[in-house]
């Protein structure tokens, strides 16, 4: 973690033990360490951060966090979006951005972090972030766990959907250029502030998608291009993968010596 900007950048990592689809999942081992470890320590290397915290409304989370040296956050159990934990552990804590980073991205880069975080030094009217890459196979396309994106012309989001976007009526998958969610997204504080505000929307129920409350109420999301791309963690299956990915990860390699 660095100092090089002189605004005040945090990140925050949700996480909570009962997910659905993948009970326990922070605290599963992956390579020796807890999976929200590694998002952690690969989080905290990137010199745009002043700071890295996990919100987590469970206490072995806390516990396993502050043992490997981490900083957590005790929040409310009643959050049903990340977004909404995250603006809760923020209260207590100076930062002009935010940056979430969901804690199923254990092949998350410090590179990204800078990626993701250069927009609000170019332009102060740019509120919310997303990071974005394209999508490389049609088992991804079709996978319901990945988050598709639609984009405008100008870089903002159009639409987020569990669906396969955009369909492609009189041509195949090759033809296209679709892409995914990355989930590193950086708020303002204020804009952070103000979707947690928001009152949730249709969409964003519907998809189980923040994003999609900011846009439903009109807010703008601008989408940055990484050119890393990772796998999340959904399921035990997931895992399996990225363990095999993590491997031979010269980033791993640096701090499971």
């Amino acid at each position: 973690m660095g100092t090089e900007t002189s605004v005040k950048i945090v990140a925050i990592i949700p996480a909570r033990l009962g997910s659905s689809r993948f009970p326990g999942k922070p605290l599963a081992p992956l390579l020796g360490k807890t999976m929200i470890e590694h998002v952690y320590r690969r989080t905290a290397m990137s010199k745009s951060l002043l700071g890295v915290y996990v919100a987590t409304c469970d206490e072995k989370i806390r516990d396993a966090v502050e043992g490997f040296g981490g900083k957590a956050v005790m929040t409310s159990n009643r959050h049903e979006r990340a977004g909404d934990r995250v603006a809760e552990a923020i209260e207590g804590i100076e930062a002009d951005v935010v940056v979430m980073v969901q804690g199923d991205e254990p092949m998350t880069r410090p590179d990204m972090i800078d990626e993701a975080t250069a927009p609000f030094g170019n332009n102060p009217d740019i509120s919310c972030v997303n990071l974005t890459t394209r999508i490389e196979s049609m088992d991804e396309f079709n996978n319901p766990n990945t988050i598709k994106v639609a984009i405008d012309r100008t870089g903002n989001a159009l639409y987020f959907s569990r669906r396969p976007i955009p369909y492609a009526v009189e041509a195949n998958f090759a033809a296209i250029t679709p892409y995914k969610q990355v989930c590193i997204i950086p708020f303002s504080r204020q804009a952070l502030k103000t979707f947690s505000a928001l009152k949730p929307t249709p969409l964003e129920i519907a998809e189980s998608i923040d994003m999609l409350r900011f846009l439903e109420h009109g807010y703008p999301v601008r989408m940055v291009e990484t050119r890393f791309n990772t796998h999340a963690v959904d399921t035990p299956e997931d895992l399996t993968r990225v363990e095999k990915l993590m491997t031979h990860d010269p980033l791993t390699e640096s701090y499971s010596s």
